[in-house]
Order: C-alpha cells, then structure tokens, then sequence
C-alpha cells in the first residue's frame, strides 16, 4: 500500500526522477516551500475507481426511498408528523456522531469507517425489509443513518485526499453521479418491481416492499465488496506529527451556519413534497416517477461538469446559483397545474443543486488544513444533518397546522437568505485565475 510522505529534493533531482519514472509508477509533485508531497497517481485512480462504485451499488435502494417512503409510511397508518420523524430518525445520529468522527479519521485513518459505513447500510436494507410498522420503519431509517454517518464522512475525506485543489470540484461531483446513476437504475427496477407485482397478483403493498429490498440486499453486497478489496488508506502521513492545523476557522463556522439553515429548510420540504403533489395534483407513483425521470438523468451526468466551473470560476459564485434556482423552484411548487409543468421544475432545481453543492463540498476541502481534513468534513455534515433532523419535524407540522404551501414558500424565504450569506459572510476560497 502506497502511502504519502513529505520528502525535500533539489529541483534539478526532481526533475531528472520525474523523466526517469516508468508509465506504471508517475508520481505527481507539488511544491510546497521546497518540500513535495509524491503521491502515486495510478494508485489515487485505483482507489477513486473502486469508492466511486461501491457509492454506485451501495445507492441502489436511495432513490426508490425518496419516492416510496412517505407513501408506505402512509400505508401503515403514518400521520404527516410520523413520515417526517422518519426522515428526522436518519438525520438525527449522523447529526450527534460526526464532529465526533471526524477526529477519528484524522488519528486512525478513513477506510476503517467507510467499511463501518457500507455494513451499516447492508444491515439497513435488511431492517427495511422486514418494517411493517411505523416503529420499525423509523428503526430501519435510524440503522440507515448510522451507515450514512460513517460512509460519507469517510468519501467526502478520501476525495479531499485524493484530489488536487483544482479539481476538487469535479472529483466530488462524480461521487455524486455515481450515487444518483445507481439511484436511478435502483429506482427504475424498483418501481417497476412494484407496479408488476401489484398488476400480476393480489400481493398487499407490505409484502411487496419486503421482496424489494431483499433484491436490493444484492447491489448493496456488492457496494459492500467494492469498499473492502478496491478501496485503501488515504490518510496523509507528515515527517512532523505534531503538526495541527485549527479546524475551527471562521469561515469553516460560517459555512457551518449558512448549512445548517438552508440544510433544514430544504429538508423540512423533501418528505412532504410526494404528499403535496399526491393531494394536489392527484397523481399516482408512476406519474410522479415519470416525471422526475428527466431531472434524475440530469443529476446523474451534470455534477462533474457543474464540478469542472466550480474548479475554473470559484466556490462562492455556484453555490449562491444554486440557493437562489432552489428557492425559485420551492415558491413555484403550490402553483403547480400539471405533471408538465412539474418535470420542467424539477429539472430546474436539479440543476440548481449540481451547481451548488460540488462547489460547497470543495470549499471545505480548500480551507481545511491537509492534516484535520476528517475533522472539517466532520463539523461540516454536523451541521447539514443537525439540519435534516429538525427541518422535517418542522414541515410536518406546518404541513399540519399552518396549510400545505406554507413549508415551501418559508422555504424559499429561507433559501434567498442563505444565498445573500454565502455572497456576504464567505470568502473566495478558490480565486478564478488560482
């Protein structure tokens, strides 16, 4: 296994070791105050190659989650409050664990809780499959996001790991279409798993979702298999450990801030979304599926390139697009009028969340200290998932009590002030002529 290390050579050295290496051993050199970090490039591809598809296979059963859940959580008797505790319940350990496990990424490395992350994910999967109560539904969603905890901390840090800074953005955006892609193909062998079986038999939804996710026991094996023989230790090895670099930086707290808002707004809206549009557009699974079908296409194939501007032209730029098309589409969602009209929304805020978030993702890298990187992402997904765990608890209740539009337009109220943050609390971290 090829580990990072800090070595000081003459430049002339370097120069004459550079045209001397063999295609299959490159080493890529960064000066630093006359020190190089030497990484193995062929190594770094292995790895990214390898997490890249263990986060494709391990994402199947998210997508058909997004669309599924809120209507069995109605099937089995789930009030609108309960549906977003199930949400709360996957956001809610990810939001008390990671600043905890950040620090344990920087002292015993990354890949020991990504393998931690896939099992609980697999173990999940298990649990969903047998919940036929609103107790075990919420239980499964806590396992999932105990897995969530681990496995994402863990990739957002292998990435930052493994990617020059100019092309942060790019590397975090293709984590996330691997996560989409296996999303969607997840989601289309789901549903049509679903709409087959209740067309072929007189099988209850209950026992329909408990073969489903024993098929989906299979792509998250292999997501699992992927992350222990693809996937190796990334954690950078330094001449002086006792070098420390301050994680509580104030734009790190800033952007900390700025997250846990709009991460709650947006979440208090998600679990309610298939709801509205079921009570207002009296549309079916198929329709709604169909109709997100482009947008899910779009998130599959755009965030790499969307990562690519953010590499070229800055972080703050993106990220203020992006608050700004999702507050536009969350104000546009109680005037909707048909399913047309909701493809075409949907693929505007798809594209206003690939904008955004390789480039969010990125500036944490870009101001964490190589060292403490575990540590940045850790507060960082803090405070993301600390929002998710409110904000649906919230929109189930104003869902409930305040009238069904009135989650999206706070909302869309919230997002605009996230945005006009962004523009005036944060710094460039990436300057576009870096």
């Amino acid at each position: 296994m090829h580990k990072w290390k800090r070595v000081t050579i003459p430049i002339i050295d370097l120069k004459t070791r550079f045209l001397q290496s063999s295609a299959e051993n490159i080493y890529d050199s960064v000066v630093s105050k006359r020190n190089y970090i030497v990484k193995p490039i062929r190594t770094e591809k292995i790895i990214f190659t390898n997490l890249w598809w263990s986060v494709f296979w391990i994402s199947f059963p998210f997508g058909v989650l997004s669309f599924l859940l809120p209507i069995y959580g109605r099937e089995i008797g789930a009030s609108a409050l309960e549906i977003g505790g199930f949400f709360s319940a996957f956001s809610l350990v990810p939001a008390i664990i990671r600043p905890f496990l950040g620090k344990a990424l920087d002292r015993w490395g990354r890949r020991p809780f990504l393998i931690i992350g896939l099992v609980g994910y697999l173990v999940a999967t298990i649990v969903f499959s047998f919940a036929g109560t609103v107790l075990m539904l919420t239980a499964a969603r806590f396992l999932q996001g105990i897995g969530a905890a681990f496995l994402w901390i863990a990739t957002f840090t292998m990435i930052a790991d493994l990617a020059e800074k100019s092309g942060r953005g790019h590397n975090f955006g293709s984590i996330d279409e691997a996560s989409y892609r296996g999303g969607i193909i997840g989601t289309t062998i789901g549903l049509t798993f679903v709409f087959a079986l209740q067309g072929a038999t007189d099988w209850t939804f209950e026992k329909i979702w408990f073969w489903l996710f024993l098929i989906y026991l299979i792509p998250t094996a292999i997501g699992v298999l992927y992350g222990l023989k693809g996937t190796k230790e990334t954690l950078p090895v330094f001449e002086d450990n006792n070098r420390e670099s301050k994680p509580f930086s104030k734009q790190l707290l800033v952007l900390m801030g700025i997250v846990l808002l709009t991460g709650a707004s947006q979440a208090m809206v998600w679990p309610l979304l298939m709801i509205f549009l079921q009570d207002h557009l009296s549309a079916g699974i198929s329709y709604l599926a169909i109709a997100y079908l482009p947008a899910a296409l779009i998130s599959s194939f755009l965030p790499s390139r969307m990562g690519k501007m953010t590499d070229r032209w800055g972080r703050k730029g993106p990220m203020i697009i992006g608050l700004l098309v999702g507050a536009a589409a969350s104000f546009a969602i109680p005037h909707l009028g048909s399913i047309l009209a909701l493809t075409l929304l949907w693929c505007l805020e798809t594209i206003g969340y690939t904008i955004s978030i390789p480039a969010e993702r990125a500036f944490v890298a870009d101001i964490a200290g190589d060292d403490i990187r575990g540590t940045s992402y850790g507060l960082y997904t803090f405070s993301y998932f600390l929002g998710a765990a409110i904000g649906p608890l919230a929109g189930g209740w104003l869902y409930d009590n305040a009238g069904t539009a009135m989650p999206f337009y706070l909302n869309t109220i919230v997002l605009i002030i996230g945005a006009i943050l962004v523009g005036l609390a944060l710094k460039e971290s990436h300057p576009v002529n870096d």
